[in-house]
Order: structure tokens, then sequence, then C-alpha cells
């Protein structure tokens, strides 16, 4: 449950499933497990007393579905065309007003039997037998949806109506990207494809290596300047040309290095980040690499894992790793300028600029504010009451001004600071 702070407006509470600790899952898995001792646990739970600097303010908040429950996700809503959109992993697709949490429209995507009667795991589910939404994305004045049944769907941003939507023979764990009329869907089947924006078309597809052990989770790709880019499972990064699929270049940053299979993973789950000519990305494995995006070229690389997806701003990256250390290092030779470890296995999310601080959530619901300069955590806010179900499971955005945040049981919320 939230806490109740001044601002503070109506909240629907409930409670659901599964609760989730751990944020890294081998593919196959659908939910997480902890296997933290209870004294090991207890200690990753308290957190140190802080000099706060300021108190943030929840401005409105609202359910949002059934949220992602135990599964794992990176669902994260997406600000364009003036409207927040967000979906819950069973079918709910809404378009929000950013400053008030109004819906302006609302959609849902999980499916009945002809008799109105559910079966099978589908009697867990109030509203019918799971879309598993994976990614959602908006561009061209559309709204794409990605799920693990291997559909993508095209909306009217503005109406929500459906404009197309196809099939694709794997999960699709990450949010489509678009660039030139092309939508670029990435699948855990190894396959990228493009498909056509206005028609769902399908243009073209790449086939890349899978290897025999991956993490559950896939490179989210961008589209920009005429490619595709995103992380494989390998530990490479590639580069497709839009228009065609054909790879124009592709960098091994991760080397496989172990004796078994479990040591030998190198995903590269993360979204690749470009930024002024250089594209930066983070392997699991350990190799955080900065290159260069005429050529592929290596400019310079760190040793640091992750998982999640790295911020850039300015010259400096913020980078959260596997253990939940935070760092800040500058972008352009990639040295480190400070860390803040006392978030530690916290299962933190990415970091989210926000003035003159960074933000991220974690596992226990708090939302944390860590200070640019320094690395000092300088405020924080509870929005799950040391409630599993309520962790903040993907990083929160910034949207005029005001951070939005969304929690695994599903309610969303926008929160201000001074």
């Amino acid at each position: 449950m939230f806490h109740h702070t001044q601002g503070q407006k109506g909240r629907f509470t409930r409670a659901i499933g599964i609760a989730l600790a751990l944020s890294v899952t081998l593919s196959g898995c659908s939910t997480v497990t902890d296997w933290f001792s209870d004294d090991e646990e207890i200690e990753i739970r308290r957190l140190d007393p802080i000099n706060a600097e300021f108190s943030p303010n929840i401005n409105w908040d609202r359910d949002l579905g059934k949220g992602v429950d135990g599964y794992y996700s990176r669902l994260r809503p997406v600000y364009a065309y003036n409207k927040l959109f967000a979906a819950d992993r069973h079918g709910v697709v809404v378009a929000l007003e950013p400053d008030t949490g109004k819906v302006i429209w609302e959609k849902n995507f999980a499916t009945f039997n002809d008799d109105g009667m559910w079966s099978g795991i589908a009697r867990l589910w109030e509203s019918g037998v799971s879309a598993r939404i994976g990614g959602i994305s908006a561009s061209d004045r559309m709204v794409f949806i990605g799920t693990e049944n291997g559909e993508v769907i095209a909306l009217d941003e503005a109406t929500g109506e459906l404009v197309w939507q196809k099939n694709v023979p794997g999960e699709v764990l990450a949010a489509p990207a678009s660039d030139s009329g092309i939508l670029v869907v990435n699948t855990g089947a190894g396959v990228l494809y493009g498909f056509d924006t206005r028609s769902g078309e399908q243009v073209w597809r790449h086939e890349s290596d899978t290897p025999p052990l991956t993490l559950r989770g896939i490179s989210t790709p961008i589209a920009s300047n005429g490619g595709a880019l995103l992380g494989t499972p390998t530990g490479k990064l590639q580069v497709n040309i839009i228009d065609s699929g054909i790879l124009a270049w592709e960098t091994q940053v991760a080397t496989p290095s172990g004796a078994t299979e479990l040591e030998r993973i190198v995903d590269i789950d993360t979204t690749p980040v470009l930024f002024g000519g250089t594209i930066y990305t983070v392997a699991y494995n350990g190799t955080l690499a900065a290159i260069e995006l005429r050529s592929g070229r290596i400019v310079w690389k760190r040793e640091y894992g992750a998982y999640r997806n790295l911020s850039v701003e300015g010259n400096r990256i913020y980078v959260v790793d596997n253990n939940s250390h935070v760092y800040a290092l500058d972008r352009r030779n990639g040295v480190e300028l400070w860390s803040q470890n006392g978030l530690k296995g916290r299962s933190l999310t990415a970091a989210e600029p926000d003035g003159d601080n960074i933000v991220v959530g974690d596992n226990w619901g708090f939302l944390h504010w860590i200070s640019k300069e320094n690395g000092a955590i300088v405020s924080r806010l509870s929005l799950g009451g040391d409630d599993e179900d309520e962790s903040v499971y993907v990083a929160p955005l910034s949207v005029n001004g005001n951070i939005i945040a969304v929690t695994r049981d599903g309610v969303i919320a926008s929160i201000s600071t001074p």
C-alpha cells in the first residue's frame, strides 16, 4: 500500500499472486525465486537512514489491470503524443493524461472462450486468457505491442482502435521499434523482423544464432539513422539496414568463457544507447563498451556486468550492475566517477535522470533518488509498503517534470519532487 502523502489521490488496493525477488531468470522460466537465507534477506531489506534533501509527493495513482505478477517483464510505460501509454501483461492497454492520470482510452486483449467460460490457467485471471504482453512502444501515430504469444499489434494512438495484427514464430519479450516506416521486432527465437508500420506487411526477416542457454530477456532494438541496432544472446552488437534487414556490421562485445553453459552466458539483453555517433551497450557477463556507429569499432571497454539498461545524459553514463550497485562513468572514456553500493541486492531498476538526480526503483516498492554529482542517496519514497507484490520492476519514466512508476501488481503512479 502507498504511504499517505500530501497530494496523494485515490488508491485502488487488492491482493494478487506470486511474489518476485530475483530479477534474472533463465530462458524458459516464467517466474523468479529468491534463494536468500532469512538472515541475508533481512540484511538486504534493511535500509540505512539517509539525510533526505526533499520529500517526493504522489500526484495521482491508479490500477493498471493485473500488472505482471511474478513473471519476468520489462513492460515499461511510454510517453508520446502528449499521452502516457501503458499495459499490463494480461492484456489491458491504456492511454492516460500524464498530468492527471485520466483514462483517454482503454483496450483489453485478453481472450475468452465462446461460451464465456475460462479454461485451464485462465481461471486464475478475472480478465480471461492472458495476452502475455511483453513490450509496448509508440511511433508513426500508432502504439505497437508485442506479446509472448508471438503477436504484433498496431493500435491507433488517438483512439486505441486496432490497425493491424500479425503473428510471428517466437516470443516478443521486448518493445518493437520503428524508423522510416519499418517496425523492427526482436523475438526470443533469434529472428528479427521488419514490418511495414502502416499495413503490417512483413518486409524482411533476419535470423541469428542462439546459444543453448540464455537469459530470459532479449534486447530491445532501437531504430535510427536507417539502421536497427540491438544486442544478441551471443554477446554481439549488430546493426541491420532497416529497409532490407541486411546485416551492416556486428561486433563481438563479450566473449564466452568458462567450462559450463551457465558460465558462458554473455547475453546483451539491454537496449543499445545511441549518443553522438557512439553506441553504448553492456553485457551480462561483465563488459561495458562504447562502439563507433559507422564502423562498429570498439572505442573503449570496461568491466561492468548488467542486464538493466544504461542511461546516458550529457557526458555521463549511469550503470546499475547485476548486484544493484550504481555507477556514474564518463561516457567519453569509461572512467568511473562515483559508485553507490548501499542498495546491494535490492534488484534495482535501471536509472532514470530526474533533475539533479537519478531515480531507481527496487524489489520492495521503494524509489531512491541518487545525486548525479556524488552518488549520495538524497531521498526515497515507498510505493509498496515493503510488499514484494508492489515492487518497482522497470525503470521509472520522467514525463513533464514528474516521475512515472509502475508496480508489479499493476499500480501506476505520478510522483513530483520540489
